[in-house]
């Protein structure tokens, strides 16, 4: 019987060994990029709620079933008027009737997701807008709160106080005392009616300006953070300017230093010499005054062409003598001061 042995790694066909590596090592990215939607160890399925708002919300907010956490916010989009998030969670099923909040998890105004999974049937697309809620609204409770007010019978109200005081008179001092003073806060309330309207109709005015105005308040927001970027980054450019002038500073300190003794009898000399150049400003002056007629001569005498024009006196007799164009006085006459 003859034993067989197993083809050994270096015999067996390295093409095929080739594409199995590569499919396995593509099989592991794929596995590795959607971790998140694997069933066992992924974050959950993908569901999706929209809202009139997004109240605070933030991609990466948690996500609670019950009080519990089952997944967090993946992303936060805007859809026309509608705000769409979508959102992951480990839960068995969503009903058809699930319903979705956005809920207060800090004082400091950390928001999360509260899912309420209802319904027989399974959630077949986005949660709708009726069917979620966002924290109140500042402006929606101020409008509330006049609109309740406004519905009051102030008149009313005074008159069941006055009638309230007038059955708790003879009871103890303790009871009459609270029901008067109720009766005197509602003479005040109905006293200041008006102005009470007014105020809150001017509170619901600021309220509704301040809303139309959330744009241009985030934009301001958005540029002063744009200008404060700016401002650190001309920080940062000045600081290193300032360094780079005081590494400057220390380079040349120290080349000072390393040629003081070069530079110092070169300094001395220099200082000699313009001692000198003081001293004797008055003879410069007379030499440099002394040199211009010299000059103006000897331009006049090279200046008609390559050659030196000279005068030679008596040569020509007074007819025949060449016409000079210069403006040098030319005679047999001696010079002022003697000569020959």
């Amino acid at each position: 019987m003859t034993k067989t042995y197993p083809t050994a790694f270096a015999e067996r066909n390295k093409i095929v060994i080739a594409i199995v590596g590569l499919l396995a090592l593509a099989l592991i990215f794929m596995i590795t990029f959607n971790a998140a939607a694997l069933p066992v160890i992924g974050g959950g399925k993908v569901y999706s709620a929209q809202f009139k708002e997004a109240g605070g919300l933030k991609e990466g907010n948690e996500v609670r079933v019950a009080g519990v956490k089952v997944g967090k916010v993946t992303d936060i989009s805007l859809d026309g008027t509608v705000v769409t998030v979508k959102f992951r969670a480990k839960v068995d099923r969503m009903g058809d009737q699930t319903s979705a909040a956005v809920k207060v998890k800090t004082m400091l105004g950390q928001k999360f997701l509260a899912v309420d999974p209802l319904g027989s049937k399974q959630l077949s697309g986005p949660i709708p807008i009726d069917r979620t809620t966002t924290p109140y609204d500042v402006n929606e409770a101020f409008s509330d709160l006049s609109d309740s007010i406004e519905t009051i019978d102030t008149d009313q109200l005074e008159a069941s106080f006055t009638a309230l005081s007038d059955a708790f008179r003879n009871t103890p001092d303790s009871v009459r005392t609270m029901v008067t003073g109720l009766t005197d806060l509602s003479r005040t309330i109905s006293s200041r009616d008006d102005e009470l309207t007014r105020l809150l109709a001017s509170t619901n005015t600021v309220s509704k300006t301040l809303k139309d105005r959330n744009a241009e308040f985030a934009k301001i927001i958005t540029d002063g953070s744009s200008l404060l970027d700016e401002l650190e980054q001309r920080r940062d450019t000045v600081s290193k300017m300032l360094d780079g002038t005081a590494r400057l500073g220390v380079q040349l300190r120290g080349l000072v230093k390393d040629n003081e003794k070069a530079l110092k009898p070169a300094l001395a000399k220099l200082d000699d010499v313009s001692r000198i150049l003081q001293d004797n400003q008055d003879n410069l002056d007379a030499a440099l005054k002394r040199l211009g007629p010299y000059y103006r001569v000897l331009t006049s005498a090279m200046g008609n062409g390559n050659w030196i024009d000279s005068y030679v006196c008596g040569l020509f007799g007074p007819d025949k003598r060449p016409l000079l164009e210069n403006d040098v006085a030319r005679n047999c006459a001696p010079a002022k001061g003697g000569g020959r």
